[in-house]
């Protein structure tokens, strides 16, 4: 394997967890980036001599930790550095067990992360940059703002912790539930970017939906008397079960309603019933998540698209719109509508969310496909049209383009 294929798999694979063993070792997020970066400069010189260590993430935490180490030497940090040469290495022995809260190394971080004096906003965004292994243009499009602007709050919340003296420490159990919210987030996200890939020619990224789903579950036996995080459990089971289903034989992408339902995975979707019944349960509030994983539920009890209780999805989806109100659900909400009442009545609703949702790729996906459906061709070919261009995932553009030439060829 070269070198560089070698640090790309790590930076998709476990960036977020050798980052996160720096920060645990130095306690200061801004050294741990930067003693990273060093260390895969070194890793391209020196690899490309002698070749791809056995253990590669090893190598570059190890490499990151003495880098680390005489940065705080030239800073004559002298206390410090004679605490942390104390510590193991990653290739040495392995470190004493410690009581924790949080049993998962990853997790433990995303809680640390997540500090409650930051915004909400800042701490799934810097989390999901330090530890989620997404990029900030990933980032900015989840949020639906720009790299610019995305970047600029990742910067100030950095220099929020550092000037406010913020540790980076892992939280005990009593302080978990006040950083709950912005884990779960975290975790949505992570599994939203590996489902359906922002950008490339992957529509998804696997090792992030089980990573997400890994995480999610842990969280949700880790805090048993809240839904919400049985909540997302079952909501990332539950659509992850339709992974098979999504692309044909010519590595096309397949609409929900046109899916072959026999491929969907029925363990799954069996996965993800359990947790919601865990949920709604649980004696803590029913949340977004909850409702999102009922929804669904609702799409999995059903044979086929024909089959589908469109009723009650519209009916989960204002739910939700109460619980959470943003543009995004009522796209969501407007698209069942349109399922159930008609294309025309979905396009209706949709006019009110344009500007909101401007930059918005599904949006105009959406508005395209039913307006296509209502016969409303100059709408279609202009809602496509700008669909295409802001997608940057090369399957999604290329069945945006058929739907395109498909809108084009009747007759005006």
């Amino acid at each position: 394997m070269r070198p560089t294929e070698a640090l790309d798999r790590i930076f998709r694979e476990e960036h977020g967890l050798v980052l996160a063993s720096l920060v645990r070792f130095f306690h200061d997020l801004d050294l741990a980036e930067d003693t990273l970066q060093e260390a895969v400069t070194t890793a391209l010189r020196s690899w490309a001599d002698v070749g791809v260590p056995d253990h590669p993430a090893g190598w570059l935490l190890t490499v990151a930790r003495r880098k680390g180490i005489d940065q705080l030497r030239r800073r004559r940090n002298f206390a410090r550095v004679s605490a942390l040469l104390a510590e193991p290495g990653f290739t040495e022995a392995p470190e004493p067990a410690e009581e924790y809260a949080v049993p998962d190394e990853r997790l433990r971080l995303m809680f640390t992360c997540c500090h409650p004096a930051l915004s909400l906003e800042a701490q799934v965004a810097l989390t999901l940059r330090t530890l989620g292994g997404l990029t900030t243009s990933e980032i900015a499009r989840a949020f639906l703002t720009t790299e610019a602007t995305m970047y600029q709050r990742i910067t100030r919340a950095k220099k929020k912790i550092a000037l406010a003296g913020i540790p980076y420490a892992v939280p005990v159990r009593e302080q978990l539930g006040e950083r709950l919210d912005a884990v779960l987030a975290v975790i949505y996200l992570i599994f939203n970017e590996g489902y359906s890939g922002s950008a490339g020619s992957d529509l998804v990224r696997l090792d992030l939906c089980r990573e997400a789903i890994r995480l999610s579950e842990m969280v949700a036996a880790l805090m048993q008397t809240e839904a919400e995080p049985a909540g997302l459990a079952a909501l990332l089971c539950l659509i992850d079960s339709r992974r098979q289903a999504r692309l044909d034989e010519q590595g096309e992408l397949v609409l929900l309603e046109d899916q072959d339902r026999s491929m969907w995975d029925r363990s799954l979707l069996g996965q993800g019933r359990v947790w919601l019944d865990r949920a709604l349960a649980a004696p803590g509030p029913i949340g977004p998540y909850v409702l999102q994983a009922e929804i669904a539920a609702t799409h999995g009890a059903a044979r086929n698209a024909a089959d589908t209780d469109w009723a009650r999805i519209v009916y989960l989806y204002e739910e939700l719109a109460s619980a959470r109100p943003t543009p995004v659900v009522a796209l969501n909400h407007a698209v069942a509508v349109a399922m159930w009442q008609g294309p025309q009545v979905g396009l209706d609703l949709l006019e009110p969310l344009a500007d909101g949702l401007a930059r918005y790729q599904p949006f105009h996906a959406a508005r395209g496909e039913l307006a296509a459906r209502a016969g409303r061709r100059n709408v279609a070919i202009e809602s496509f049209a700008k669909a295409i261009e802001l997608s940057a995932n090369e399957v999604e553009r290329r069945h945006l383009e058929r739907r395109l030439s498909a809108v084009r060829s009747l007759n005006p």
